[in-house]
C-alpha cells in the first residue's frame, strides 16, 4: 500500500519541477544544432572560410552539437526510459554531461590559445600558425575533455535516483567543486587572463607603432577579442545560475541553470552568425534580395 502510495503521488511531484524545463531546453537544443549544422555545412562548403578562425568555429559548433545531444537524451531517461534504473548507466549519462560542458568551454580556450599565437608569437614562431599546429591544438583539446571528468567513474558518487538527472550530488562536495572548477571556472578564468594579456599588448604595440601600417592589423585583432568575448560573456551568463546553485542550494538557480545553459547555446550560434564578417558576408550573397529602383518625381 505505502510503495503505491508513493509511486502515484510522490513520483509526480519529484518530476513536477522538469513539466516546464524540459520542453524549453529539448527545444533550445533543436534550435541549437540545426543552427551549428547550418555553420559548419557553409564552412565546409565555403573555400574563403577555409581559415583556421573557421576551422576553430568549427570545432565549438562540434562541441555544442554534442552538448545539445548528450543533452536531449539525458531528458528521453529522465521522462520516457523509467525501466534503465543502473547506476554504471546513470554514471555514463553524468559522465558524458560533464564531458560535453567541458568541451565548449575548452574549445574557447583554444580559440584564445590561437589568438595568443596570432596576436603575440606571429613574428618569431610562423611555425605556430599552421593548421598542422591547430589541428594538434583540437586534438589535445578532446584528451583534455574526456580525461577531466573521469572522476565520476572512480569516485563513484552518481547513483541512480528517480526523476532526477545525473549529476554529482551537492553532499560529495569535494568531488563537485573538482567538476565546477576543472570543467568551467578554471578555463574560464584562464580565458579571461589570456584576453587580459593579448588586449593589453596589442595597445602597447598599437601606440608605439601608429604610424605603421601594423595598426590595420592590430584593429583587426582587437575586434576579433571583442567577438570572442561577447560569446564567451553567453556561455558565462548560461552557467552562472548552476554555479549559484552550487553555492546557495536555491532549487530556483537549478531549473534555471538547466534551462539556461541550452538558452545560452541558441544565443552564442545565433550571434557566431551576426558577429563573424565573414559568414554574414555570405549569407547576406546568398539570399535573394531584390533591387528597388528609385525614381524620381
Amino acid at each position: 500500500m505505502n510503495s503505491s502510495t508513493i509511486r502515484v503521488t510522490e513520483i509526480p511531484a519529484r518530476f513536477a519541477k522538469y513539466y516546464i524545463v524540459i520542453p524549453v531546453t529539448v527545444g533550445c537544443a533543436v534550435i541549437a544544432i540545426t543552427v551549428a549544422c547550418f555553420i559548419l555545412i557553409l564552412i565546409i562548403t565555403k573555400k574563403n572560410l577555409h581559415t583556421i578562425t573557421h576551422m576553430l568555429i568549427c570545432n565549438t559548433c562540434v562541441s555544442s552539437i554534442l552538448f545539445c545531444i548528450i543533452q536531449c537524451n539525458n531528458y528521453v531517461h529522465l521522462g520516457f526510459i523509467l525501466w534503465d534504473t543502473s547506476n554504471l548507466s546513470c554514471q555514463w549519462r553524468g559522465y558524458l554531461a560533464y564531458m560535453s560542458i567541458a568541451s565548449v568551454v575548452y574549445s574557447y580556450l583554444v580559440q584564445a590559445i590561437s589568438r595568443y599565437f596570432f596576436s603575440i608569437l606571429s613574428r618569431k614562431h610562423c611555425w605556430l600558425l599552421t593548421f598542422k599546429t591547430h589541428i594538434i591544438l583540437i586534438a589535445i583539446h578532446w584528451i583534455i575533455v574526456i580525461i577531466v571528468p573521469i572522476s565520476v567513474f572512480i569516485r563513484k558518487d552518481i547513483v541512480f535516483r528517480p526523476f532526477s538527472l545525473c549529476w554529482i550530488p551537492r553532499r560529495s562536495l569535494y568531488h563537485s567543486a573538482y567538476i565546477y572548477l576543472a570543467c568551467y571556472i578554471f578555463p574560464i578564468a584562464f580565458i579571461i587572463a589570456l584576453y587580459i594579456y593579448i588586449y593589453v599588448r596589442i595597445k602597447r604595440r598599437k601606440t608605439i607603432l601608429s604610424a605603421m601600417v601594423m595598426v590595420v592589423r592590430q584593429n583587426r585583432d582587437v575586434e576579433v577579442l571583442r567577438n570572442m568575448m561577447i560569446l564567451l560573456g553567453i556561455y558565462i551568463s548560461g552557467g552562472t545560475p548552476t554555479v549559484l546553485y552550487f553555492v546557495t542550494e536555491v532549487n530556483l538557480f537549478y531549473a534555471m541553470g538547466v534551462m539556461s545553459i541550452s538558452l545560452a547555446v541558441v544565443i552564442e550560434k545565433v550571434m557566431t552568425i551576426f558577429i563573424d564578417r565573414e559568414i554574414r558576408l555570405i549569407i547576406k550573397q546568398c539570399l535573394p534580395c531584390r533591387k528597388t529602383h528609385v525614381v524620381p518625381m
